[in-house]
């Protein structure tokens, strides 16, 4: 978009989207932002763990039976957790976005702010959802 184009679109009371030749986002908005997109693509390749899952299900006792082992190996259990770890930080950081739709949280200090707080937020909730998934309830031995 040109000035001229700014300028007109000012003038007539349209939205500008902040382009990046527009809007400098600070390393922490970036690095929060990147974050957002990776955990997503992340989340999106887990799918295909939960497909795997259900179609063995769907196929009966003998599929189920090799999918647990697979499911069930220690290094699937990590991805698990690095799943969990993603989830959370795609939460929190998608609750940062639907705040902002409203318009609340976009200057400057308070974005920076709002980036701690994601970071922090899903750190929190990460840790206790891998403790629920992986450590054994006190009834459950």
């Amino acid at each position: 978009m040109s000035a001229r184009e700014t300028s007109e679109a000012v003038a007539r009371g349209r939205p500008l989207s902040p382009h990046m030749s527009i809007y400098k986002m600070s390393r922490y908005c970036l690095l929060s932002s990147i974050l957002n997109r990776g955990t997503g693509l992340i989340l999106s390749a887990g799918l295909l763990l939960l497909v795997y899952w259900l179609v063995s299900v769907a196929e009966g006792e003998r599929a189920y039976a090799a999918a647990l082992a697979v499911l069930s190996s220690v290094p699937l259990e990590i991805a698990y957790a690095l799943l969990l770890a993603a989830f959370s930080y795609h939460l929190v950081a998608g609750v940062r976005h639907l705040i902002w739709d409203t318009g609340h949280g976009l200057s400057r200090m308070q974005s920076r702010r709002s980036a701690f707080w994601v970071f922090a937020a899903s750190i929190v909730i990460a840790i206790a959802l891998i403790a629920w998934a992986f450590i054994p309830a006190a009834g459950a031995r």
